[in-house]
């Protein structure tokens, strides 16, 4: 059966959300306003439904619009990627693997990983997908990335994990802060600090369980920002505390904007992993050899992921 809409309908329905206007949009594309205005009606026509409605001299979008805008994001970025894949493989590039870190941006790693795959590989690039980061697995599992360097123990279903490193935990705060030169924290150190976190949602074996709970402790609510770059800033600036992964924190600590200590005397570290699907394991397969050939880089002494 042939699609009622093509990939020139796609781009107008995006064009026209992005700028409101006719004459904008147009201008966007490359074609006349009454070209555009054309493809427009001949799209609501073969979808039967409109897609705008006008209000003060600018189109706005109908929830058929809207659900045909999230569509076309979709097909647009896959051929876009493909094309970048066909250039690459001009370039002797056979494989791209699509990469994404859990929750943090910090990629000062990457330069010495990327040096330790091309010494080890030919034909494979790495693409960082820094957007999956908010949700890692799911992008693993949509196909929307290859490998997802996530915290914690993973149980779904389809998926496996390669073991990278343990990490521990850090309380940081800003280094005129009352407790900046204590080497640990507990619980009842922080009632009442003002603490900053990506997530409210408890985790196993993170700050929750192992910091406020077993003392009752607990700090006041500061703020959620989902952003941990911009955790670090608003402790640089005394304006609160947090717990984040140490390995992340390591420019900022060594620029001396925020100080750490350990969470409880003992210590809390997190595991780390790559996670793939569970039918690119295969030894020949170019993700399956990424993500073992990062587990083996995260043991060498200059490894960047963590504190040694």
């Amino acid at each position: 059966m042939k699609p009622l809409l093509d990939l020139r309908h796609l781009q107008l329905i995006q064009a026209i959300i992005e700028t409101g206007r006719i004459t904008d949009a147009a201008e966007k594309l490359g074609v006349t306003p009454s070209a555009l205005s054309h493809r427009l009606r001949e799209a609501e026509r073969r979808l039967d439904v409109p897609l705008f409605t006008r209000m003060h001299k600018r189109l706005r979008k109908t929830p058929a619009a809207e659900h045909m805008a999230v569509v076309a994001e979709r097909i647009l970025t896959d051929l876009s990627r493909a094309e970048q894949d066909v250039r690459r493989m001009n370039a002797g590039i056979q494989h791209v693997v699509r990469l994404s870190v859990e929750a943090y941006s910090n990629y000062r790693w990457l330069p010495s990983f990327i040096r330790y795959l091309k010494a080890r590989t030919d034909g494979i690039d790495l693409q960082i997908m820094a957007g999956a980061r908010s949700n890692p697995l799911a992008g693993v599992q949509n196909r929307h990335i290859d490998i997802a360097v996530v915290s914690g123990n993973v149980t779904q279903a389809g998926l496996s994990a390669i073991p990278l490193f343990e990490d521990p935990l850090l309380y940081i705060m800003s280094p005129t802060h009352r407790l900046a030169d204590r080497d640990f924290v507990e619980g009842y150190d922080i009632v009442g600090e003002p603490f900053i976190t990506y997530t409210k949602v408890p985790e196993p074996d993170r700050e929750f369980a192992r910091l406020f709970r077993p003392t009752d402790s607990y700090p006041q609510w500061a703020a959620t920002v989902e952003l941990p770059e911009a955790i670090v800033e608003l402790v640089a600036s005394d304006l609160g505390t947090s717990v984040l992964s140490s390995w992340a924190l390591q420019t900022a600590l060594d620029e001396g904007r925020i100080v750490g200590a350990r969470v409880t005397e003992e210590g809390v570290t997190v595991p780390w992993c790559a996670v793939m699907r569970t039918e690119d394991m295969d030894d020949d397969d170019p993700i399956h050899s990424v993500a073992r050939l990062l587990a083996d880089w995260c043991r060498e002494p200059d490894a960047g992921f963590h504190l040694r």
